[in-house]
C-alpha cells in the first residue's frame, strides 16, 4: 500500500477545511472513486489541516492527489488556497 498525506496552511486554509467539512459527502465521493482507494482521513488543525490517503499502490495515490486539486479549483476557486505540503511513500502499518 501507498500512502500521501497533504498539508494545507497558510491564507485560505481554514476556510478550505470549512469548506470540506460543509461538502463531506460530495469528497467522500471524489476520493472513493480513486482507483486503489482503501482510507481516507481528514483531519482539522490550527493551521488549516491535513488530509491522508491510502491507496494499494503509487498510482493510487497520484490520482488521488490530482482529484484534490480538481475538486478544490472546482470547489474554492476564491480561496487562493496554497499548495499543500507533501509527504508520501509506501505504508508500513495501517490499523483501523
Amino acid at each position: 500500500m501507498h500512502a500521501v498525506a497533504r498539508f494545507y496552511s497558510g491564507p485560505g486554509a481554514k476556510e478550505l477545511f470549512d469548506l470540506l467539512t460543509e461538502k463531506k459527502d460530495d469528497v467522500e465521493a471524489t476520493i472513493r472513486a480513486v482507483p486503489g482507494f482503501v482510507a481516507y482521513t481528514l483531519i482539522r488543525t490550527d493551521e488549516g489541516g491535513t488530509s491522508i490517503t491510502v491507496c494499494k499502490d503509487k498510482a493510487g495515490t497520484d490520482a488521488s492527489i490530482a482529484a484534490a486539486r480538481q475538486w478544490i479549483e472546482d470547489n474554492a476557486p476564491d480561496l487562493k488556497v496554497s499548495p499543500p505540503g507533501v509527504s508520501e511513500g509506501d505504508a508500513i502499518l495501517q490499523l483501523s
